[in-house]
């Protein structure tokens, strides 16, 4: 009786963990698939149309560059260099891709989501206040100082950022659970959207002057 009740269990996991992966990238239905923009000759099975197998090369999985540091001379100061299908069309499929952040002394990587990814980031120079919060209506804050070689999880969809406390460059690696997993930056989204958001509306959301509203939609 109990070996029954073990048997059932593990099949309603594997079902449960099964529905759980298809309601992001789906699983690939054969070994390669290179996106191709072209979609004479060619097959769709998800994400891009794929290359025809027999026309794939090795430069299909290749991407060079990432050893060069972003350019962080901006109102933020980092850079965020991605490394996804649209640099590696062999990655059409496979739900992964990663991109390197630089980080200019106290610059930030502002709070961001990422809508179709879970991001795991490691240091690799540097050190990093990271954190990210959950949905509503909790909002907790998870919050660490990363030091070189430390290695930190944002949940898929969920607000994150990393700020460099150092009085040096810092430089990190971001993967993610995505062959596109998409960036929402919220100051942008919110203060910079096109056509503008009436200003009534964010007024209200944020209990600030409409005024203030209108000044920051002005600087995005």
């Amino acid at each position: 009786m109990m070996k029954g009740v073990h048997f059932v269990a593990i099949v309603a996991l594997l079902s449960l963990a099964s529905s759980l992966v298809s309601a992001y990238d789906p699983s690939p239905l054969q070994d390669i698939c290179v996106a191709i923009d072209d979609p004479k000759s060619a097959v769709f099975v998800n994400g891009k149309f794929c290359k025809d197998l027999k026309l794939s090369k090795a430069d299909d999985f290749f991407f060079s560059g990432l050893q060069k540091p972003g350019n962080t001379d901006n109102l933020v100061g980092s850079s965020v260099t991605p490394v996804n299908v649209e640099h590696i069309p062999g990655l059409n499929t496979l739900g992964i891709s990663l991109a390197r952040i630089d980080f200019a002394p106290y610059g930030e990587n502002p709070p961001h989501t990422h809508p179709r990814g879970t991001e795991i980031l490691v240091v690799l120079e540097g050190t990093l206040l990271v954190g990210f919060v959950t949905s509503n209506p909790e909002n907790r804050l998870f919050t660490k100082v990363l030091n070189k070689g430390d290695v930190f999880v944002f949940p898929i969809g969920l607000i994150h950022f990393q700020f460099n406390t150092g009085k040096t460059n810092a430089v990190a690696i971001a993967g993610l659970s995505s062959q596109n997993p998409g960036v929402i930056t919220i100051a942008n989204a919110v203060f910079g959207s096109d056509p503008p958001i009436n200003p009534n509306v964010l007024a209200k959301a944020f209990q600030l002057d409409k005024n203030i509203i209108e000044d920051l939609q002005k600087k995005f």
